[in-house]
């Protein structure tokens, strides 16, 4: 992928994040009526939207840095072993920032 084509997706996907995260980052529970089964929902929709938020941010902070790869001329290449991120793989994750071999390394150290 072109690193203008590469760009605009990254812009789209960052300001799509934005608009998810300040959703997830709004009151999750109206004012109403408390039961003790609402309560509970209440907690359990509460920690959804927290992993939701975590998982947002984290995409976004990815999302920002492969933006700074595009700026520094790096962008395409892994930032562990320097080869080329398969065109496929940035195709369908643009922030990819490993190729599928590092990738996989450092999931398996998890």
């Amino acid at each position: 992928m072109d690193v203008t084509t590469a760009r605009e997706r990254l812009k789209d996907m960052l300001a799509e994040l934005d608009r998810s995260i300040g959703v997830l980052k709004g009151d999750p529970v109206a004012v109403r009526e408390y039961s003790a089964a609402d309560a509970g929902s209440d907690l359990t929709d509460a920690d959804r939207a927290q992993a939701m938020l975590t998982v947002a941010t984290a995409q976004r902070r990815a999302v920002v840095e492969a933006i700074e790869r595009i700026d520094e001329g790096v962008y395409g290449r892994c930032v562990d072993c320097g080869k080329p991120v398969p065109e496929g793989r940035l195709e369908a994750r643009p922030e990819a920032a490993r190729c599928v071999q590092c990738q996989g390394k450092r999931e398996r150290r998890r």
